[in-house]
């Protein structure tokens, strides 16, 4: 099949490769304008616009699917389909309609559980041991459309967001191709979701990222590696913000702590929590690298009965 790719952050990458190493045709990409980054504040472009790039495909940035210039330009493509991978934009209905066989998404979830913009960060700070991604085909209700196919794959205990969202990028992949070769060859047929079992996945904002100490130890690990690396866990320390990497329950051999409440040593510091104390990995102070927690304690020179948050 002709197919148009639209994709924005490294996540959308893999499948790229994948639709380009097939027997599909890309005949375009969609992607998101370049967008200034750094402290030199330059505009980069998408890892999916590099890529591009580097195989002489064709690229369009409009500032939104819905400018009659894309609109146009893409019924000129005459795509048979669109595969969909993070590309970061709502798609209209102007476009919709376009391609015979529709836009079809790769989303990181087992729909209908954790439609929305991070389904992996909602799944690990859920606790799940399973996740997986879906295949459907795009309608303007939100990851509502009808599945094709899925795979799963197992939540580990230690795994950030990252850690899994890579995983099933490389992963899925491989069932985005499937799912375009199955359409192409008519043996497959999309599926309704069921309507049991729907749960919302909102984007992740830098407010709700703040560790709340008074929870259960294991829900503040999950809820850090949800955040990491994005937007980033954080907690307050002397009135600043402190930058949180994932930490390790350390079990209740440990002493007892109020919630928020250090004990560092020359090799560690824990802080308490709701239940049990957790081992802090990595703190990242106000404008500073992220260093490891001893290393920052012993700098910090913490008092006695000094804490985090509050």
């Amino acid at each position: 099949m002709r197919l148009l790719f639209a994709g924005t952050p490294d996540t959308a990458v893999p499948s790229l490769r994948a639709l380009l190493a097939s027997d599909h045709q890309v005949v375009g990409v969609l992607t998101r304008p370049d967008a200034r980054s750094g402290r030199g504040r330059r505009l980069v472009a998408s890892a999916v616009k590099e890529l591009a790039e580097e195989h002489g495909i064709p690229v369009f940035t409009p500032a939104h699917p819905s400018d009659p210039g894309f609109v146009e330009t893409l019924t000129e493509l005459a795509p048979d389909s669109c595969a969909v991978v993070a590309y970061g934009a709502l798609l209209p209905r102007a476009v919709l309609g376009i391609p015979p066989h529709g836009w079809i998404n790769l989303h990181f979830s087992l729909l209908p559980a954790w439609r929305g913009a991070a389904p992996v960060q909602r799944a690990i700070m859920a606790g799940d041991e399973v996740t997986g991604a879906s295949t459907f085909r795009i309608e303007e209700g939100l990851d509502t459309g009808p599945v094709y196919g899925v795979m799963t794959e197992a939540v580990r205990s230690t795994d950030t967001a990252g850690d899994l969202l890579a995983r099933l990028a490389d992963a899925g992949a491989g069932l985005l191709v499937a799912t375009m070769d199955g359409i192409a060859d008519g043996s497959l047929e999309a599926r309704e979701q069921p309507s049991e079992g729907v749960s919302l996945a909102p984007k992740l904002s830098v407010t709700e990222a703040e560790v709340d100490w008074t929870r259960p130890a294991l829900a503040l690990d999950r809820h850090i590696r949800g955040c990491t690396p994005e937007p980033g866990a954080w907690t307050t320390f002397r009135g600043e913000r402190l930058g949180l990497g994932p930490v390790d329950p350390v079990g209740l051999d440990q002493p007892s702590l109020p919630a928020g409440a250090l004990l560092a040593d020359k090799k560690s510091v824990i802080v308490g929590t709701g239940t049990g104390p957790v081992l802090l990995g990595t703190v990242q102070p106000p404008g500073k690298r992220a260093m490891a927690a001893a290393d920052w304690a012993r700098g910090a020179r913490i008092d006695v009965g000094e804490g985090l948050g509050g």
